[in-house]
């Protein structure tokens, strides 16, 4: 069961209206790793979790409070547009420069949403479920995780430097430093499984199943070597079960491709001449 408590997690209050900057905050609510992207993939990942119990737990906790991030986000968009459009803002609109600036609100959000948040990326892209990785394997969904969190941390500093709204700013400041604990905790639950299953995943598979000869060779294949600098190309490899090798020019190992004409009901290129003209 959820319970809404209504006071938001933490104050979301701009100072002015800013209908321009509302569009532009769209991405950190519906955008791919916006915050109702998250909030569906940490409780999904929960509700499915047949791990152990502490993991389940953990999962919901961040779940629901990236619910109170989305209801925050939606709020400060919601006030930022506030009075967009009114008369005196037509009016203002006269003057070019203020039209340009002007020009830059997203219709939609006085169209569909009624000067509220709409659950859209920056540039009206609707969210969708696409974006949520629920595998029931946890090492692979802390790492989606983790990305998920260290590019939303990265789009709300840069919203951040996109405005100097004081308001707006105090509560991208209090949503990047829990991106900040987040981003820590899914390395600390990333390291826990790490301990226990090893790096790659999944743990489960066969060995043996596995083209083994290949699975430490870093392949060139672009023009240039800079790549043989890495850590990748050479010395102990990552998991610890083999030897990395840089395969400066790597060889097909295939054959080459050839494909039987499709049927005639498919009605496709037909093979060889060209049929006589009728």
């Amino acid at each position: 069961m959820f319970y809404h408590i209504k006071e938001l997690q933490y104050n979301a209050k701009p100072e002015r209206p800013d209908p321009v900057y509302a569009k532009k905050l769209q991405e950190i609510l519906g955008g791919q790793y916006g915050e109702m992207s998250v909030m569906v993939q940490y409780l999904f990942q929960g509700w499915n979790c047949r791990a152990e119990k502490k993991y389940r737990d953990m999962l919901l906790d961040i779940g629901t409070e990236e619910i109170a991030h989305v209801e925050m986000l939606a709020t400060m968009i919601a006030q930022l547009l506030d009075g967009a459009p009114v008369k005196e803002q037509e009016a203002a609109a006269k003057d070019p420069i203020i039209h340009a600036a002007m020009g830059g609100m997203n219709p939609q959000h006085v169209i569909v949403g009624g000067l509220g948040a709409k659950p859209d990326d920056s540039t009206g892209y609707p969210w969708n479920s696409r974006y949520t990785i629920a595998s029931g394997n946890l090492l692979a969904d802390f790492r989606a995780n983790l990305n998920a969190e260290s590019q939303g941390r990265l789009q709300a500093v840069r919203l951040y430097e996109m405005t100097d709204d004081p308001g707006v700013r105090d509560m991208l400041s209090f949503m990047i430093a829990r991106d900040t604990m987040h981003q820590n905790q899914w390395l600390a639950a990333i390291a826990e499984i790490e301990q226990k299953e090893g790096l790659v995943v999944p743990a489960t598979f066969n060995r043996e199943n596995e083209k083994q000869e290949v699975s430490y060779s870093f392949m060139n294949y672009s023009k240039g070597t800079e790549s043989a600098a890495g850590r990748w190309a050479s010395g102990a490899s990552m998991d610890g079960k083999g030897q990395f090798e840089y395969i400066e020019n790597p060889e097909a190992m295939g054959q080459i491709p050839n494909l039987a004409p499709a049927p005639v009901y498919v009605h496709g290129t037909l093979p060889g001449s060209p049929p006589p003209m009728q």
